[in-house]
């Protein structure tokens, strides 16, 4: 999971479900450190338990982005199955037990999440010279050739096929 740099052009296969979840937070009151930050501490734990059983949780792989207010975490999972457990799980409970606690109505902090259920040969992806990242860092990477070319060469399903041919009403 280094830094290196794959030159030339990759994809991912798109052969198996995936379920992309989106979790983040945004500061409401930057002055109010202690409601926000409590819930800014609370991620490294559950991100060290994700990547130290990640099989076994069916994790795949995430990245995170900062930004002045709001940060988001884009989390890749195997199945909606593995991520409705994990919010179950002992960490997660407590995690979210601490943020209704020290937080509760306040609108010093909010977090969000959302997920994306997405069926195989339903998403595709393109890296150019570039490190592990995002899906590429989740699914098999694979080298772009003349059959996986354009994004449309990518998308394989047969809902998209079956769009494609379906006729246009006037």
């Amino acid at each position: 999971m280094g830094k290196t740099v794959y030159e030339g052009r990759y994809t991912t296969e798109n052969d198996q479900d995936i379920v992309v979840f989106l979790i983040g937070m945004r500061v409401n009151k930057r002055r109010a450190i202690g409601k926000w930050l409590p819930v800014f501490t609370a991620m490294p734990g559950m991100i060290r338990e994700l990547y130290e059983n990640k099989d076994e949780l069916g994790f795949l792989s995430m990245e995170s982005f900062f930004g002045l207010r709001t940060t988001v975490m884009i989390q890749y999972w195997r199945s909606d199955e593995d991520l409705l457990a994990y919010a179950k799980g002992q960490k997660h409970l407590k995690a979210w037990k601490n943020f209704n606690q020290k937080v509760g109505n306040t609108d010093a902090v909010g977090i969000y999440h959302e997920t994306y259920i997405v069926p195989q040969g339903n998403y595709e992806s393109i890296y150019g010279n570039m490190p592990l990242h995002g899906l590429g860092k989740a699914a098999k990477r694979i080298p772009v050739t003349a059959e996986n070319l354009s994004a449309k060469k990518r998308l394989t399903s047969v809902q998209y096929e079956a769009a494609q041919t379906k006729p246009k009403s006037l």
